[in-house]
C-alpha cells in the first residue's frame, strides 16, 4: 500500500480501538459501581469486624478500579507504535505498543502490548529482518518486518513513520567523528516541541542505548555517565517503571527509594512515575531521608546553601575551611576514621559485667563476653546486643525459677533455725509468718521485676545516641591522634569541632554531618535485610560524597542501584565525585557496571557545540556530548551597557520565544545574590512578571523565571538567558567551568549569553 492508504488503515484501526476502550470503560465502570455498593453494605453489616467476603470484594474492586482508570486514560492515545513480527515457524502477528497493556478479557486477547513487555523490546532495539527478544521462556527468534511510529494530534493519528523509510540523513551537518549523522524524523519532531512545567514520560521515543539501561538486570549496581541532555534522569525513572513491571510479584513501589538533589528537582520529576502507572515510590533528598531515618530535628544546612556561601563569600580563608571540611567529612578517609572510632566503641562495649537480678547472677560475664566478642563478631555492635538479649530471653524464665529456688532454700534454712531455737509460742508463730511474708514478697519481686531489671541491663549497655556519639568523636580528649593518624590537619579538625558545637547551639544540622551520623547508626545498629530497599536510584550522583554513596549502598539490598550523573556537571567540586572508576573500586569493590550516554537529545547542534567548548576546558577525560541532528539558531553572545538595556533585550527575547510557539524562558545568574539583583532590575525595567527561584522552593513554574546557576541542574527551558558572563564573574576556575557548562546546557531551542565589560575567557 502507498503511505496514504496505510495512514487511512491506521486511522480506522485507531477508531475501532477507541470504541472498544469506551465500551470496556463503560462496562467496567458499571462493575466498579456495583462493587462499591456491595462493599458499602458489607462494611455496614460487619460493624468494623473482620469480614473475609469484604476483604475479597475490596481486592476485586481495586483491580477493576485500576482497569477503569487505565482504559479512560488510554482513550486519547491507546498506543504509539506497531511492530509486525513472525516468530520462527509461526504466522506473522501485528502488535500495537502503548503505555499500558490493554486486554479484552472476554476474548482473552491483548489489544495493546505494554511498552515494558519482553516483545516490545523489538520496537526499541530490534532491526528489520532477523530479530529476537528475550522472554521468560527463553530467547524468541523470528523476523521483524515492520516498525511503525505514530504521531498523534488532538486524539487522532496525524502521520506514520516506518523504520527504513522515514530515516533520513541530513547531510548538511557532521558530527565530531566526521560521519554523517543519522536520525529518524519522528524523534526530530518530538524534540522540537516546547518543554513543559514538569519532566515528561518518553515511552514513544526511548532510544536503543537508553533502552539497554532501562531493561538491564536489577541485581547489580549500574553507573550511568550521561552527558547533559542525554535523558539520564528520564531513563532512571523509566527503568523503575520497567523493574516494577518485570518483577511485579517481588517488587512494589514501597521497596524503592529515589534520591534527588533538591526539592525543586523532586517537583520537576514528580509526574513521570504516576503517568507511567507507578505510585508509592519514596522520592526524597538525601538530607531529608537521612534526617527522617535518624529522627533528628533541626534546620538543615544543605549542600546548595553551602555552595551558595562558597560562591558568594569574600572571605577566602573561611571558604577554604568550608570546602576542606566538607571534602574531609565526605571522604573514604573519614570513613576509615569512623571505622577506627567504631573499634573503640566495640572495645568499650566489651567491658561486660554479670547480669544480676536482685543481687543474684542469672547470666555470667564470661558467657556474655564470649557471645559478644567471638560468636557474634560479624554483626553490628547493637545487633549483637539485641541477639544476645533475644537468646537470653529464651532462658530467662528458667533462670528466674532457679533464683526462686535459691530464695526458697535460703528462707528454708532460716525457718528451720527458728523452729529449732524457739518453742512453739505466739512469738515464734509471728516470727515465722514475718519470714514467710518476706520470702513470698522477695519471690514475687523476682517474678514481677526480674524482666525489667533484665531489660534495664541491655538498655544501659546498648544506650548509644548517634548524635552524641558523633559529637564525642570531635570533643573527647586524645581521640584526634588515635583516630586521624595525622591525615587531617589539627587546625581543620578543630574548625570542624567548633562548627559542630555552634551548629548544635543554633539547632542546625550540616548535611555532611548527617551523612556521617547515618553511617555510624547503620554500623552500630545495622539494617535488617527486610528493612532495606530493593532498589535505589540516585540522580545527579556526581554531587554526592563517596561517604554518602557508601551509606546509600548499605541501604540497598544486594547493592541493587541505578546511579546516574555527569562528572562534567560536578559543581560541588570540594566534596563530590570526580572519577567514577574510584567510586566503583572504593564503594562497590569493582562489582559495578559503567555505561556512558554521550548522545544529547535536549539541545540543538549549535547549543551543544557551544557548551562543549567549556566542557573541553575542564580537567576530565569526558567525551563531549554528541547532539542529535536538530539545527537551530547559533547561541548569541551580546554585550550590554547597562541594566535597562539588558531588561529591554530580555523582553524582546521573550516576545520572540512566545511568537515561535514556545513559552519557558529562564534568566540564569551565577549566585542567588546576583539573582536578587536581576529580580530588582526586571521589576523596574521589564514589562513581564518574573519569578525568583530559591533553594527551598518545592515547586516551579518555568514560564519566566530567574534562577541561580546551581539550581538549574536537571531542568530544561525553551530559552535560557545567561546574565553577565564576563571575565570577573565567570573567571578561569574549575568551579566556573562546571557551573557555566551546566548553565549552557539547559536550553532546548534558544540561548543568549549577555556580558558587561569583557566576555569570559571560558567562551573563547
Amino acid at each position: 500500500m502507498i503511505k496514504e492508504e496505510e495512514l487511512n488503515y491506521e486511522k480506522g484501526h485507531l477508531r475501532e480501538t477507541k470504541q472498544w476502550l469506551e465500551d470496556a470503560a463503560s462496562v467496567q465502570g458499571e462493575e466498579e459501581q456495583k462493587l462499591l455498593d456491595k462493599i458499602g453494605k458489607l462494611k455496614k453489616a460487619s460493624k468494623g469486624k473482620y469480614n473475609e467476603e469484604l476483604e475479597t470484594e475490596e481486592k476485586i474492586y481495586n483491580i477493576v478500579h485500576k482497569n477503569v482508570e487505565k482504559y479512560r486514560e488510554s482513550i486519547e492515545q491507546p498506543y504509539f507504535a506497531r511492530i509486525d513480527f513472525r516468530e520462527y515457524r509461526k504466522k506473522e502477528e501485528v502488535f500495537y505498543i502503548g503505555k499500558f497493556g490493554l486486554g479484552d478479557m472476554t476474548k482473552g486477547e491483548e489489544l495493546v502490548i505494554d511498552w515494558r513487555a519482553p516483545i516490545a523490546d523489538l520496537y526499541y532495539s530490534g532491526t528489520q529482518g532477523d530479530a529476537y527478544y528475550r522472554a521468560p521462556a527463553g530467547v524468541i527468534q523470528g523476523n521483524l518486518s515492520l516498525k511503525r511510529k505514530f504521531l498523534f494530534e488532538d486524539g487522532d493519528i496525524k502521520d506514520i513513520f516506518d523504520e527504513g523509510i522515514n530515516e533520513i540523513i541530513l547531510k548538511n551537518a557532521m558530527d565530531d567523528s566526521g560521519d554523517n549523522a543519522l536520525i529518524d524524523e519522528f524523534l526530530k519532531i518530538n524534540l522540537e516541541q516546547s518543554t513543559g512545567r514538569k519532566l515528561k514520560e518518553v515511552v514513544a521515543t526511548i532510544q536503543k542505548e537508553q533502552n539497554d539501561i532501562i531493561r538491564a538486570e536489577k541485581n547489580a549496581p549500574i553507573i550511568v555517565q550521561g552527558s547533559a541532555g542525554s535523558g539520564k534522569t528520564t531513563v532512571a525513572l523509566h527503568r523503575l517503571a520497567y523493574l516494577l513491571y518485570r518483577y511485579k510479584d517481588k517488587l512494589s513501589g514501597q521497596d524503592i527509594l529515589v534520591i534527588a538533589p533538591n526539592k525543586l528537582f523532586l517537583d520537576y520529576i514528580s509526574e513521570v512515575l504516576p503517568t507511567l502507572g507507578v505510585g508509592e515510590v519514596l522520592q526524597k533528598t538525601f538530607e531529608d531521608f537521612a534526617q527522617d531515618f535518624l529522627k533528628l530535628k533541626g534546620k538543615v544546612y544543605s549542600k546548595d546553601k553551602k555552595l551558595q556561601q562558597v560562591l558568594e563569600s569574600e572571605d577566602t580563608e573561611e571558604v577554604k575551611y568550608i570546602t576542606n571540611s566538607s571534602k574531609v567529612k565526605g571522604s573514604m578517609v573519614f570513613k576509615a576514621i569512623l571505622d577506627r572510632f567504631l573499634l573503640i566503641l566495640e572495645r568499650e562495649s566489651a567491658d561486660i559485667k554479670d547480669i544480676k537480678i536482685q543481687g543474684f547472677t542469672v547470666f555470667e560475664e564470661k558467657e556474655i563476653k564470649r557471645l559478644y566478642v567471638k560468636d557474634m563478631k560479624h554483626m553490628p555492635i547493637n545487633r549483637r546486643k539485641d541477639e544476645i538479649k533475644r537468646y537470653f530471653l529464651l532462658k530467662l524464665n528458667e533462670k528466674l525459677m532457679k533464683v526462686i529456688e535459691k530464695i526458697d532454700f535460703q528462707y528454708e534454712y532460716q525457718i528451720s533455725r527458728i523452729k529449732k531455737q524457739m518453742d512453739d509460742c505466739q512469738e515464734r508463730r509471728e516470727k515465722l509468718i514475718e519470714i514467710y511474708d518476706e520470702r513470698d514478697k522477695f519471690k514475687n519481686k523476682i517474678r514481677t521485676e526480674g524482666r525489667s531489671e533484665f531489660d534495664a541491663y541491655f538498655d544501659n549497655w546498648k544506650g548509644i545516641d548517634t548524635k552524641d556519639l558523633y559529637r564525642r568523636l570531635f570533643t573527647e580528649e586524645g581521640l584526634f591522634d588515635e583516630l586521624t593518624d595525622s591525615v587531617v590537619p589539627k587546625k581543620l579538625w578543630d574548625y570542624i569541632s567548633d562548627k559542630l558545637q555552634k551548629d548544635d547551639e543554633e539547632g542546625v544540622l550540616d548535611s555532611d554531618d548527617i551523612a556521617a551520623m547515618l553511617y555510624l547508626k547503620l554500623m552500630v545498629e545495622g539494617v535488617p535485610e527486610d528493612k532495606k530497599y530493593k532498589h535505589i536510584v540516585i540522580d545527579e550522583a556526581q554531587d554526592y560524597s563517596p561517604l554518602q554513596m557508601c551509606v546509600a549502598s548499605m541501604l540497598a539490598l544486594g547493592n541493587s542501584m541505578t546511579i546516574v550523573g555527569d562528572i562534567g556537571q560536578g559543581i560541588y567540586y570540594y566534596k563530590g565525585i570526580d572519577q567514577w572508576e574510584k567510586l566503583i573500586e572504593d564503594v562497590f569493590n569493582g562489582e559495578c557496571s559503567y555505561i556512558p550516554l554521550t548522545q544529547s537529545y535536549r539541545s540543538t547542534i549549535e547549543i551543544i557545540n557551544f557548551a562543549n567548548k567549556v566542557l573541553k576546558k575542564q580537567k576530565n577525560n569526558l567525551k563531549p556530548a554528541t547532539p542529535v541532528l536538530r539545527h537551530g539558531e547559533e547561541p548569541k553572545v551580546i554585550q550590554y551597557e547597562d541594566n535597562k538595556e539588558f531588561a529591554q533585550q530580555a523582553d524582546a527575547i521573550v516576545e520572540k520565544v512566545l511568537e515561535s510557539g514556545k513559552n519557558s524562558v529562564a534568566i540564569i545568574g551565577r549566585t542567588f545574590e546576583e539573582c536578587k539583583k536581576i529580580r530588582d532590575i526586571m521589576k523596574k525595567n521589564s514589562k513581564h512578571q518574573w519569578t525568583l527561584i530559591k533553594e527551598a522552593d518545592k515547586n516551579i513554574k518555568l514560564d519566566k523565571i530567574i534562577i541561580p546557576s546551581y539550581l538549574t541542574k536537571g531542568l530544561e527551558f525553551d530559552c535560557s538567558i545567561v546574565f553577565n558572563c564576563n571575565d570577573e564573574i565567570y573567571g578561569d576556575s574549575e568551579l566556573n567551568k562546571k557551573l557555566l557548562y551546566v548553565v549552557l546546557t539547559r536550553a532546548l531551542h534558544y540561548q543568549y549569553v549577555f556580558y558587561n565589560g569583557n566576555v569570559s575567557n571560558l567562551l573563547e
